[in-house]
């Protein structure tokens, strides 16, 4: 049965497919309604699969969020991103600490399609980052400085949006406002495990924080009910 409890404030729930299989993954998409969820397709799912399943869920209706986290030097970047917009994806993801050339190299590639072009979201800080480990790769700054001066980049380059922590994500939405989008992984209830997430925030705190998409994986494919655990996550946050 199809989950389309209706839904219509942010955060909005992007679900992700980080499966091994094709058929696991379609057990997860069957019970959610193309009209009020997105789907995430990651490294591991594209890898195995590639582009005729994008095309796939595509024809079922969902809009698609391309996680690969382009990082190369700008022509690659172009070319890789003007290949995933050929796809008809809605959303993509690049680094942000590739730098500016490489940004605005993105934004180039989408230009030629217009209203089709997908969103482009660029990545300040993974969700399993901790601070010692940004001073490890000689990072010498907090992580909030640090996501701070990529999210202010990616605005000036023009980008949509930025994937950030969610407890950074408050201060960044005054500052940046509220048409630069701001999607947040490591979506965690209070009773779920941690898994390898650091940053981890609530569906209730994402939604004070104005996050306006909530990447939710584990938590919803690994529950013994998947179906359950999203009617819990949506009535936390309607």
């Amino acid at each position: 049965m199809v989950l389309n409890i209706n839904i219509t404030a942010s955060p909005k729930i992007i679900v992700a497919l980080d499966f091994y299989e094709k058929k696991t993954a379609m057990k997860i998409v069957d019970i959610l309604d193309p009209s009020i969820f997105y789907l995430k397709i990651g490294k591991e799912m594209f890898t195995i699969l590639g582009y005729k399943f994008i095309k796939e869920l595509n024809q079922l209706g969902f809009s698609i969020f391309l996680d690969l986290k382009f990082h190369d030097i700008p022509n690659t970047v172009f070319n890789a991103t003007k290949a995933a917009a050929d796809l008809g994806i809605w959303m993509l993801s690049i680094h942000a600490s590739g730098g500016k050339k490489m940004l605005m190299s993105a934004k180039k590639a989408v230009k030629s399609f217009k209203k089709q072009a997908p969103l482009l979201i660029a990545v300040t800080a993974l969700t399993s980052l901790k601070e010692k480990e940004l001073h490890e790769i000689g990072v010498n700054m907090s992580l909030y400085e640090y996501i701070l001066i990529l999210s202010k980049l990616s605005y000036n380059c023009g980008l949509d949006g930025i994937v950030c922590p969610g407890k950074e994500a408050k201060k960044i939405k005054l500052l940046l406002g509220d048409q630069f989008k701001i999607v947040t992984p490591g979506v965690r209830l209070s009773t779920d495990n941690l898994y390898d997430q650091s940053n981890i925030i609530t569906p209730v705190q994402a939604k004070e924080s104005r996050i306006d998409y909530i990447v939710i994986g584990r938590s919803i494919t690994l529950a013994k009910c998947p179906k359950k655990k999203l009617d819990v996550i949506i009535k936390s946050i309607r």
